[in-house]
């Protein structure tokens, strides 16, 4: 059985009276927080998501059907490059990888990003401040109840990650990219 006096003494420190109003509050709280988080999830699962984010198929030099793009990727390629997917923070090793070399689109194998202009971001996503002149591609995003720049491979129109104006110098940008999406070629 609860102790009467320390409800009391709680609810007074958080600033209520009404033992009922504080539960309400907490019960409302509650209610939004499980709302958002069903909302993103759910975000990720509509069918028009991919919909209003990629440029049309038929402005990539590579074009294949969903079956064949399927035989070459694995599901979780798939899930990034073809319905713009995001892989969990932290899960890729592309991350850490800091050798000399090249990063290249896990689809067509275009060359995107050098080595020399990959830096630690701390979002846990690899992360560079410059792609390959001529490599990319952006269109405008609106998922998730946001506008974001979604960045796209310029030969097979996969879906690498987003571009953000907080990046370091030279250019100010970050080009926070899926590390599924991309192999790493060492330099030889």
């Amino acid at each position: 059985m609860p102790c009467p006096y320390f409800e009391l003494v709680a609810m007074f420190s958080l600033g209520t009276k009404n033992p009922v109003s504080w539960n309400m509050k907490k019960r409302n709280f509650l209610k939004a927080g499980v709302a958002i988080v069903g909302a993103a999830w759910l975000s990720r699962h509509l069918p028009w998501r991919s919909e209003v984010m990629a440029a049309a198929n038929n402005e990539f030099e590579i074009q294949k059907t969903e079956a064949e793009w399927r035989k070459i990727l694995t599901p979780e390629q798939f899930n990034v490059l073809r319905q713009h997917g995001t892989e969990r923070a932290g899960t890729s090793p592309l991350d850490k990888q800091y050798a000399k070399g090249t990063f290249v689109c896990a689809g067509c194998d275009l060359p995107l990003f050098y080595s020399e202009t990959k830096y630690n971001s701390g979002t846990g996503w690899p992360s560079f401040y410059a792609p390959i002149e001529g490599a990319i591609g952006t269109s405008v995003d609106r998922s998730f109840f946001m506008t974001r720049i979604e960045v796209h491979c310029s030969r097979c129109g996969g879906h690498l990650g987003h571009v953000f104006n907080d990046g370091p110098a030279p250019t100010g940008q970050r080009f926070c990219m899926n590390g599924v999406a991309l192999k790493f070629i060492a330099a030889e």
